[in-house]
This record gives C-alpha cells, sequence and structure tokens, in this order.
C-alpha cells in the first residue's frame, strides 16, 4: 500500500494498517453489557438523544449531514419527522437525530505541493490557518497532509493551531522526490514512476492514506479538506481506491478546486470531474476557487459554517448481516425542494472484538 511519509522523522510505515467500518458500532464494555442497570438506563432515554450518550449493544448507522433548500441556504430547526430514510431501498426506523453542530471535530487538510500549485501555494497556506484558527474548538483537533510526487505527514493530530499553521508553512513545491525503487508501495506493489524517475500527483494515494492510516482510527465528526486542482498523476491506486477508504472511515470530503490556469495553457486541466465523484459519494462537495483568494476565503467559511450545521441520525439496520458489503443510504426530505447533502452509503464490515 502507498506509504505515509513523516516529518522529522521521515520514516515509512509509521502507522499500523487496519480496516475500519464507516460506521462507528456503539456498544458497552461486556460487564456492562449484561447489567440490568444499562438495559433500565437505555429503555429511560428519549429517542432525541445523542448517539453518544446511548448504552445499548446494538449496530448502529451515524449519518451526518446538511439539509439545503434550493437556493443552498443551509435549513435549520428540522426533526426527524422530515424525513424518510432508507438503506438499499428499504425504510428504516430513525431512532435517535439531533442537531450536532457542537459534536468534536477531526479535520484533515490536504495541501498539493506539486508543481501546478507554484503561484497558488502561498494564498493556500495564509487563507488555510486562518480557517483553522476560526474553526477549531478546545475537542477538536486536525493534522496537515502534503502530497506532490511523495506524500508526507506535516502535522500529526493536535489542537494546537501555531502547530498546524507551521505544519502549513513547511509544505513546498516538490517536481522531484523519491526515486522508482523508494516510492510508496500499493497492493500491486511500487507505484510506478515515469521514464525519467519521477512520478507527478499522487492525489488519490494521499485520500486513501489520509483515510486509511489517519482518520480511520478516529471516532465522531470527520472531515478531510483538499487543496487542488484535481489532478492526479502518478498514483498506484484508483480514485475508487481512495473513494472506497474515505466511506470506510466515515470522512467527508471537500475539495478546494484551486487552480492557476496559466499553468496549464491550451490544455486546461481535467480534474474536477473525479473530485465531484469523491465528495458526492462521502458527503462533500467541489467549491471552484481559481486562483482568487477572496473566493478562497468564501469557500473556507461555506465549509465552516456546514461542519457546524450538520444533522446526525442514527438508525438500527434492518439487515444485521455484517459481510463487509456496501449500504447504500438515503435520507429524503418529506418537503420537496430541500436537499440533502449526505455520504452515499457505508461498508457493513464485522466488528472486531476485542
Amino acid at each position: 500500500m502507498p506509504t505515509l511519509h513523516c516529518k522529522p522523522c521521515l520514516a515509512a510505515g509509521l502507522f499500523a494498517l487496519a480496516i475500519f467500518v464507516l460506521v462507528t458500532p456503539l456498544s458497552l464494555p461486556a460487564a456492562a453489557q449484561n447489567s440490568p442497570a444499562a438495559a433500565g438506563t437505555a429503555s429511560a432515554q428519549s429517542q432525541d438523544q445523542s448517539i453518544e450518550t446511548l448504552k445499548v449493544n446494538v449496530e448502529v448507522v451515524q449519518l451526518f449531514f446538511n439539509v439545503k433548500d434550493k437556493h443552498g441556504a443551509l435549513i435549520p430547526n428540522l426533526n426527524k419527522d422530515n424525513f424518510d430514510l432508507f438503506e438499499d431501498g428499504k425504510p428504516q426506523t430513525i431512532k435517535y437525530f439531533k442537531a450536532e453542530s457542537d459534536l468534536p471535530l477531526t479535520l484533515g487538510m490536504l495541501i498539493d505541493s506539486s508543481g501546478s500549485q507554484t503561484r497558488v501555494l502561498d494564498m493556500e497556506k495564509e487563507v488555510g490557518g486562518s480557517f483553522l484558527e476560526s474553526t477549531l474548538r478546545p475537542k477538536d483537533e486536525a493534522f496537515v497532509i502534503s502530497f506532490d510526487v511523495d506524500i508526507t505527514l506535516l502535522q500529526d493530530f493536535t489542537n494546537s493551531v501555531s502547530r498546524l499553521r507551521h505544519a502549513l508553512n513547511e509544505a513546498k513545491i516538490n517536481t522531484g522526490g523519491v526515486g522508482c525503487s523508494g516510492g510508496p508501495i500499493g497492493p500491486q506493489g511500487p507505484i510506478p514512476c515515469s521514464a525519467s524517475g519521477q512520478r507527478g500527483t499522487a492525489l488519490y494515494d494521499a485520500v486513501y492514506l489520509a483515510s486509511h492510516d489517519e482518520f480511520a482510527h478516529e471516532v465522531g465528526r470527520k472531515a478531510m479538506i483538499l487543496l487542488t486542482d484535481g489532478e492526479d498523476e502518478g498514483s498506484r491506486l484508483k480514485i475508487k481506491d481512495a473513494i472506497e477508504a474515505a466511506q470506510k472511515a466515515d470522512a467527508i470530503c471537500y475539495v478546494l478546486l484551486i487552480a492557476d490556469r496559466g499553468f496549464y495553457g491550451m490544455g486546461g486541466y481535467h480534474g474536477d470531474a473525479e473530485m465531484k465523484k469523491l465528495t458526492q459519494e462521502t458527503g462533500g462537495r467541489v467549491i471552484e476557487v481559481g486562483n482568487k483568494i477572496e473566493k478562497l476565503r468564501e469557500a473556507f467559511d461555506q465549509i465552516s459554517h456546514e461542519l457546524r450545521s450538520q444533522y446526525n441520525a442514527g438508525y438500527v439496520p434492518t439487515n444485521a448481516v455484517r459481510d463487509g458489503s456496501f449500504r447504500k443510504v438515503e435520507i429524503k426530505p418529506k418537503q420537496s425542494d430541500y436537499k440533502i447533502q449526505a455520504r452515499s452509503g457505508y461498508y457493513a464490515t464485522p466488528r472486531h472484538e476485542d
């Protein structure tokens, strides 16, 4: 699999590989599961309570989502009676529902440091740092990864904005990087190199690694923000692999499509289609920024508002089989002109007992 390099150690393979279910199983420890007091507590709790206080040994699917009107404005103050929920086309009962604007948030910022970003990288660092400063709250945490011909963890999870800003400032344009023998390792072997011994922009590999090595070990609300032109050149993995990893890690993906169009000349760039696939499947969206700092600030403001205006619905699937298959989830508003922004489903991966 691709390898995430870590500064300052630059050692490959720092993170243990693990498969993580897209949804978080919620249960008590074994002793508490058998306790009559636990059962009594669960039966007394209202349906509108937070999933985090659930005290019953069941598999619960969490769905974080936004609701917008036809103009794109966020709709607040809705309840579970405003929605119908389906898994693989079969109706599900919404047992837990709450607006979770204050639930702790885990963020990952992935910044493209390939040659095409030369004239916009400083802008990304400045505005990205301001976003983290204004968005992170005491219980939140974030990490920073840069990707080009290499993928580098510049800062692991922290709540320190100063450390995160420093990490962003460490991102440097890199068009050289590792050679053919020292690159990340994918399912089929080393990531391929060009004849010159260099690769391009390992975007899909970066999304996979952020999901698999970072987000997969976290619980709660998770969002990945990519600052990139969306062009991938040289990833060993495909966009479908990146999407699957993000879904299994329950990470919402936002892409700020930042492109210095002058870099591409007459040929243009074509990364937006794949980025739309990534964001639509994970419950985020693509925001076109170009190379304008004002648009970048507006985009970050929109993301911050959306992350603080999410609903959280929980249900126990009628299909209790944990066979690893992908289950399509649809939450539909009863008012037809509302638009739902949510992930497309989850992988019913078996829970690993301790």
